[in-house]
């Protein structure tokens, strides 16, 4: 082969690796737009492939820093930086988020509520006051637990979306929680069995009045 033949091979491999998508990303609109089904625990919810890559982000989500890097997550999807657009990918263990996906599975391991969705799990830590996630529980036991707003009926006023309605849920839930000391993603509340009767009513008359003051009609 000449030495001009090898340096044309030579810059066009440069040029394929300079400008090729990893194997592991899909362009929008191409196979990685399918539908991933999580099962696991009987989730049962559709996510984007990670690895999709698309020009626009969902609304609804917040912006999360991790040391020098940043994050789009927004209904339990998590999104990088892809050049000027952004990739789906597993979010990076050890990150907080201020509230839950609006849709999760609560699985049980020491005692312990991990929540659950698109392959990843979630702990409330009280010192980041904030959702962490963490890596799988090992034997972690699916949790008859329904969402801590399981007997909770809301209207949006104001016409809030999804997104909006799943955060203002999970802030109010906490904020209840905090207030009455009931937390019902917790055994019995995490109080005396003979007292989680009354402290689930007042845990629901105050996630009541926080929805409330956020412009939604509960039942």
């Amino acid at each position: 082969m000449t030495r001009s033949r090898v340096l044309a091979c030579a810059a066009a491999l440069l040029c394929a690796m300079a400008f090729a998508v990893p194997a592991q990303a899909r362009e929008e609109g191409g196979a990685g737009r399918e539908a991933h089904f999580d099962g696991r625990y009987q989730h049962n919810r559709a996510y984007p492939q990670r690895g999709f890559v698309t020009r626009e982000l969902p609304g609804g989500g917040v912006s999360v820093n991790h040391f020098d890097h940043r994050y789009w997550y927004a209904g339990g999807v998590w999104y990088a930086p892809y050049g000027p657009r952004w990739v789906v990918i597993a979010p990076p263990i050890g990150v907080f988020v201020p509230f839950l996906p609006p849709f999760y599975t609560t699985v049980w391991f020491g005692g312990i509520p991990y929540y659950y969705a698109n392959d990843s799990y979630y702990v409330w830590q009280d010192t980041g006051r904030g959702y962490e996630v963490v890596d799988p529980p090992p034997g972690a036991i699916a949790s008859t637990e329904g969402p801590a707003t399981e007997d909770i009926f809301l209207y949006p006023r104001n016409g809030q979306g999804a997104e909006q309605q799943a955060r203002d849920r999970y802030e109010c839930h906490r904020w209840a929680a905090d207030q009455t000391g009931f937390d019902p993603t917790h055994p019995s509340g995490g109080v005396p069995g003979d007292e989680a009767h009354g402290k689930r009513g007042e845990y629901q008359r105050a996630m009541a009045a926080c929805l409330e003051g956020r412009g939604y009609s509960v039942k």
